[in-house]
């Protein structure tokens, strides 16, 4: 990475900044890791002495992402995954600030581990990194976290990862404590019990794998007592990442009677269905679960309307011998962070959500779900930017993957949008050149 601090100038771009409904041609001025203007204002403003100029003619320059659902081996796995190759998979994906889940070993449940994490990316990492903590001890469903002191440490939100919580009264009762300190509660929805055995959606296609399958019933019934237990106490609730048509329609109910919920969804449930994982291929085993096609295309117009509020990788790196098993036993999870702006942009060249929409639930969404001060080219911010060409075509092999783990869904996928470059408060921390298909 490096420390460049020189001031930058970008020019000729189509800059996109959802915090200020901004879509238009001008430039990006960026003075001591500042931004001082952009948009089309600041093309008449000149360059300051000694400035790094970039014709970004034909490109995007975008709010640096922010991904709000990345899990991390460091501490405990860092074979999977540490926060330096995390961070450099992120950069390379154009994600400048990710949330961090507290599923590692130790689980981040108390104040020294959230602030290893902190002291860890202040260290190693090229990106803002963001620690959650556990909302129970260890994960284990029974003791409170401290959520005020984890708060007060610089903790962002409070969540089980991977895990559900099956104790509606212990869930009412930090939902209560998180309303107490404006703390974000965010929860994925999977019943254990409904759950099951099941590895794939439960269904017709996975009657012919011969695969246990996962009823839809196993997130919408969650979902519903958790947005109840919501409007109940007056939380801030977020349904970390939904992924059936009746998970939107639930959600869209909730919202419409203002209650202060709101709902992810994560880019595979987005870009892939169940058909992809074809003949037992693991990559694609993943929770929740690749759901059916019409699940998507729902997902897909929860998104546009917004219904849904952002988009996350859900970046789960898996070693060779999880994933190396039969489809039944493999572990669940893939990489995400550096197909997240491609696949998303997928969304974008189909027609099927305007730009604008996109780029939104990945950078001011999140970073105003998170309370962070990050996802904005407003002047006086860090100048954390992407600049992006949408049209230029790549392939996404194994050799380019820069996270320590390989088990992405979108091995040798074809994109069409590469991230040139990104910054992190005006210091370039990933460069690269388009690349033919």
């Amino acid at each position: 990475m490096t420390t460049e601090t020189r001031p930058l100038v970008i020019e000729n771009a189509r800059i996109i900044d959802p915090s200020r409904d901004l879509d238009e041609t001008g430039s990006v001025v960026v003075e001591a890791g500042v931004i001082r203007e952009a948009g089309r204002a600041a093309a008449g403003q000149g360059r300051p002495e000694g400035a790094e100029l970039i014709d970004a003619r034909g490109s995007l320059v975008l709010p640096g992402l922010v991904d709000a659902r990345v899990f991390i081996g460091e501490p405990g796995g860092e074979h999977r995954e540490t926060i330096a190759s995390a961070s450099a998979a992120a950069a390379a994906g154009g994600v400048t600030s990710i949330l961090t889940m507290p599923d590692t070993d130790p689980v981040i449940d108390d104040v020294a581990l959230a602030e290893f994490v902190m002291r860890t990316a202040r260290e190693t990492a090229r990106v803002n990194i963001f620690p959650a903590a556990a909302m129970t001890k260890g994960l284990r469903g029974s003791e409170i976290t401290e959520i005020g002191l984890l708060s007060a440490a610089g903790v962002v939100a409070f969540t089980e990862g991977r895990h559900t919580l099956s104790d509606a009264a212990l869930l009412r009762r930090i939902m209560t404590y998180g309303r107490d300190f404006d703390a974000l509660i965010m929860h994925a929805t999977q019943d254990a019990g409904l759950t099951g055995s099941g590895v794939m959606n439960e269904g017709l296609f996975a009657s012919w794998l011969g695969l246990a399958g996962i009823p839809r019933e196993a997130e919408v019934i969650p979902l519903e007592r958790d947005l109840r237990l919501a409007a109940l106490t007056g939380c801030r609730y977020h349904a970390a990442e939904l992924s059936t048509a009746d998970s939107a329609a639930v959600l869209k109910r909730a919202k419409a009677k203002g209650h202060a919920v709101t709902g992810g969804v994560s880019i595979n449930n987005l870009s892939l269905n169940e058909n992809d994982i074809g003949e037992y291929r693991t990559f694609f085993r993943l929770s929740p679960p690749l759901r059916a096609e019409e699940d998507r295309l729902a997902m897909v117009e929860a998104l546009a309307d917004g219904t849904l509020d952002i988009i996350v990788s859900s970046h789960d790196p898996q070693d060779a011998d999880g994933k190396r098993r039969p489809f039944a036993e493999a572990e669940s999870g893939a990489i995400g962070l550096e197909t997240l702006l491609p696949a998303a942009l997928r969304l974008h060249h189909s027609g099927a959500v305007p730009l604008p929409r996109l780029v939104a639930a990945m950078t001011s969404g999140p970073a105003a779900l998170l309370k962070i001060d990050r996802g904005t080219l407003q002047p006086g911010r860090a100048a954390d930017i992407v600049i992006v060409d949408p049209d230029a075509p790549f392939l996404f092999s194994k050799d380019r993957i820069r996270s320590r783990s390989k088990n992405t869904p979108f091995e040798n996928a074809r994109f069409q949008g590469q991230v040139l470059r990104t910054f992190v408060g005006g210091r370039t921390v990933f460069s690269a050149e388009p690349e033919a298909a």
